[in-house]
């Protein structure tokens, strides 16, 4: 930092500082990089990019399930169950539609533009979304619907979810959004002890189903401790709720608008280092992926890769390494939905493939890829060939500098799926 002090006093001499920070460029770096774009103190090939993965765009998509809902489950007295999900119940295939090229945050946008015009209850609430957020998610939209539907919060995260749990009780459609997924923790108690319990203590009578709380989540290459965290595990823990986490624009828009249509409380989590990265061609008009469905993305026969949101595209990498350089077939799957996941999927590929990795960013210990673990531990044990791998963040707060050396990127996942085939 004292070198950085000096720099800033320093203005007339004109250098990068691409390597004080270890190749990761904080928002300060950036800001010097933009004012100085001539003269680099590293060869500009030497720069080392935030990323640690290469976004694919997947084809657009020619049709899409829209599911149908049930009204809520009607209780009465020891009738009620331990987990209180409202179920869908039909599918059918329906036309996508036209398309556009966008990036995930604009998908998001689209997805909230579909809900307001659609559904004139709903309302969207936080911290700076009138004038766009700070990842410009809800850009456009005040102006567009009125500030009555789009509108500012004070900053209090229980406060935000305790108002859209309140509006989802009263009949509306509550879009709530906490800036960033490290700060939900102060909305804890109103997710776990209201939202999620407040269809059950009431016997179905009341419920706060169409309330949806998004934030964006995970890495981003220079967050450091307060904009980086992966919380998901936190909830999953929790009957009563639902936990969404996409992997790029496509799939962003549907599962969102699942869960906003869903009648039951659900957290969706976006990756905020694809809000830019992330680029397809999405439909335009509203459609819905089904929640609770993994997504196999690519067939294989010797080991099964299972993760959600960025990490999906690191496996995707280290399956295509293990294939050229092991001659390995990795079975790729997208949980997508966290809470209620999937566990059919999972564990069908396992007893073909013998062999699961698991990788997400969050600390290791506690982690969600402990509970996939132990459920395919039951369910598949006579099917495995190798102990169960899981490859994860380290049990440490998440750090700055040294972020390329905490997440799980695809070096460390290619080593554990050395180590699976020569168990």
């Amino acid at each position: 930092m004292a070198a950085t002090r000096l720099f800033l006093r320093a203005s007339p001499v004109k250098c990068s500082l691409t390597g004080l920070t270890g190749g990761v460029h904080s928002s300060l770096g950036s800001t010097l990089l933009k004012l100085s774009p001539a003269c680099t103190a590293k060869p500009q090939a030497q720069r080392r990019h935030a990323a640690h993965f290469t976004f694919h765009p997947e084809p657009a998509p020619s049709q899409y399930e829209s599911r149908a809902t049930n009204p809520p489950l009607t209780f009465t007295g020891t009738e009620i169950e331990e987990q209180v999900f409202i179920a869908d119940t039909h599918c059918m295939n329906v036309s996508a539609g036209p398309t556009q090229k966008m990036n995930l945050f604009q998908s998001v946008t689209s997805a909230l533009d579909n809900t307001l015009a659609g559904d004139p209850t709903a309302v969207i609430f936080g911290e700076d979304v009138a004038f766009g957020g700070v990842f410009r998610c809800t850009v456009g939209l005040r102006d567009k619907y009125g500030k009555d539907r789009v509108f500012n919060t004070p900053l209090c995260e229980q406060g935000i979810v305790g108002f859209g749990i309140g509006a989802a009780a009263a009949g509306a459609t509550a879009i709530a959004e906490i800036q960033f997924a490290d700060y939900i923790y102060p909305a804890f108690d109103q997710i776990v002890n209201e939202a999620a319990k407040y269809r059950y203590r009431s016997g179905n009578m009341f419920d706060c189903g169409k309330l949806t709380i998004r934030a964006p989540w995970g890495c981003v290459g220079h967050g450091s401790i307060y904009h980086s965290q992966c919380p998901e595990a936190f909830f999953t823990h929790c009957p009563g709720i639902k936990i969404v986490v996409p992997r790029g624009p496509v799939q962003a828009k549907g599962l969102l608008l699942s869960c906003i249509a869903d009648q039951n409380p659900c957290i969706f989590f976006e990756p905020k280092i694809l809000y830019r990265a992330a680029v397809e061609q999405v439909p335009t008009e509203a459609y819905q992926i089904p929640l609770s469905q993994a997504e196999v993305l690519q067939e294989g026969s010797d080991l099964t890769l299972v993760a959600w949101g960025t990490q999906v595209h690191v496996l995707k990498e280290v399956a295509a390494m293990a294939q050229e350089k092991l001659g390995v077939s990795c079975e790729l799957i997208d949980l997508r939905t966290i809470l209620p996941w999937d566990t059919e999927t999972v564990c069908k590929s396992v007893v073909k493939t013998g062999r699961l990795l698991i990788s997400h960013e969050a600390p290791v210990t506690g982690g969600f890829a402990a509970e996939i673990s132990s459920t395919v531990q039951e369910e598949c044990f006579l099917n495995l060939e190798a102990p169960i791998s899981r490859v994860c963040g380290y049990d440490t707060p998440f750090p700055h500098i040294f972020e390329p050396f905490y997440i799980p990127d695809k070096w460390k996942c290619f080593e554990a799926v050395k180590r699976m085939i020569n168990y």
